[in-house]
């Protein structure tokens, strides 16, 4: 198993409820094929330092795990359907 770095922004006009809904389902993808969650760091709103999809805004959370390779391709993909989530990038440490 791999040690691998997440950081993604989540649209700042989605509700504190629907944050945290991404963040567990994202750790439970994760959790649900052997891997594990070392550290959630959620930094908060914060100005983007440039628009994307019209919006100034997003809620950054970096997430740091350890899992299969495989398994990475799989949270890529559940994050590009997310239309909830502005930008993300794993890089494995």
């Amino acid at each position: 198993m791999n040690k691998y770095e997440m950081l993604f922004i989540i649209d700042n006009a989605v509700s504190d409820e629907g944050k945290e809904a991404i963040v567990s389902k994202l750790s439970q993808i994760v959790t649900d094929d052997g891997g594990q969650i070392e550290k959630v760091d959620k930094w908060g709103a914060k100005k983007l330092a440039y628009p994307i999809n019209y919006k100034n805004d997003g809620f950054y959370v970096l997430m740091n795990f350890e899992c299969k390779p495989e398994l990475v391709a799989e949270v890529e993909r559940q994050i590009r359907i997310n239309d909830q989530i502005l930008r993300h990038m794993v890089v494995k440490k």
